[in-house]
């Protein structure tokens, strides 16, 4: 079976390299699977300006594409008739997606007989989109998962062939649950297309009615609002770390802020966003800044103001005083 993969991060490099050397573990012993395929190349994003100093970059799935020695492709637009014919060409018997970056035109789905496999970073129906991750973490949620499915024309609409669910630990971050996410589904994805391939495993629709959206997140999202619950601004912090990152204003200078908790604290005269206690010691060595939020209190533990790198609120309050009583929150923006 000849396999294509489309992918871009490096959440869709373990998923490569599975498929590169497709094996798994069977009882603490390596197996390899019964059904064989050949991995044909790799579609992926075009290089691009990256960083500060805007050298040109390639995307993950390129460098590990080069390393494991499989061809590579790079078009501009997926769905631009040469791309599209440039796929056909190749032959493909099934094409796996995998955090690509585009979505991909009929004409392109219809090319494989086996159709068109997608690891998806949910447990879907729920958190369909680009950013599914981040808004598990940021609404709260305590369990996610990967869900692979057939494609259809739809965002993350197509029928599920394996899921698998994951719990998120209480303050984990969202680049490192996409870490361990991005194993999990590199594994369900080698099951799922040796299932598929032999007929194991059939097609099942989502329920589309229970479908939640999870978009692709802006600089904006990352705004945090001082009259919500603490820990759902904790939760915000989390999500957002490594991007967009959550972000506030003290004295017209931006803040991000990276690391935080929650601090019970009953009603007072403390109204959302006033600092209402600075700590240069204590939290572990971190230090902490205590922020009124409508309910409880939030303690920034790491932050980060323009042109420097992140500190602890110990470092911080070390060279930047901060006043008990003042307000987070002027709209300054990042």
């Amino acid at each position: 079976m000849r396999v294509l993969f489309m992918g871009t991060p490096a959440f869709a490099v373990p998923s490569l390299e599975a498929l590169a050397r497709p094996i798994r573990r069977a009882g603490g012993v390596d197996e390899q699977l019964a059904t064989g395929f050949e991995l044909i190349g790799v579609v992926t994003a075009p290089d691009r300006p990256k960083g500060r100093g805007q050298a040109v970059a390639s995307p993950p799935v390129k460098d590990a594409a080069v390393r494991l020695g499989i061809p590579v492709w790079q078009p501009e637009r997926v769905r631009a008739p040469e791309a599209v014919e440039q796929i056909r060409a190749q032959r493909p018997d099934l094409i796996v997606v995998v955090a690509f970056g585009q979505i991909l035109p009929k004409a392109i789905l219809e090319i494989p007989p086996k159709g068109c496999v997608n690891v998806h970073a949910s447990l879907l129906p729920a958190y369909r989109g680009a950013a599914p991750i981040q808004w598990a973490i940021i609404r709260g949620e305590e369990r996610t998962g990967i869900t692979t499915i057939l494609m259809d024309e739809g965002m993350d609409t197509g029928p599920m062939l394996m899921q698998q669910a994951v719990d998120i630990k209480p303050d984990e971050r969202a680049g490192e649950l996409a870490d361990r996410l991005s194993r999990v589904g590199a594994s369900l994805l080698v099951d799922t297309i040796d299932a598929w391939a032999r007929g194991a495993v059939a097609a099942t629709p989502q329920e589309h009615a229970r479908a939640t959206m999870a978009p692709l997140m802006n600089k904006n999202d990352g705004q945090i609002f001082w009259d919500r619950p603490a820990r759902e601004i904790v939760n915000l912090v989390r999500g957002t770390d490594p991007w967009p990152g959550a972000w506030t204003s003290y004295a017209e200078q931006p803040w991000r802020i990276w690391r935080a908790s929650v601090t019970p604290r009953g009603a007072g005269q403390w109204p959302p966003g006033m600092i209402a206690a600075v700590h240069p010691a204590g939290h572990g060595g971190t230090g902490g800044i205590d922020v009124a939020t409508g309910r409880d209190w939030v303690t920034i533990q790491e932050l980060q103001i323009p042109d420097r790198r992140r500190m602890t609120a110990a470092e911080f309050l070390a060279g930047h005083p901060v006043k008990v009583r003042s307000m987070l929150g002027e709209p300054a923006r990042v």
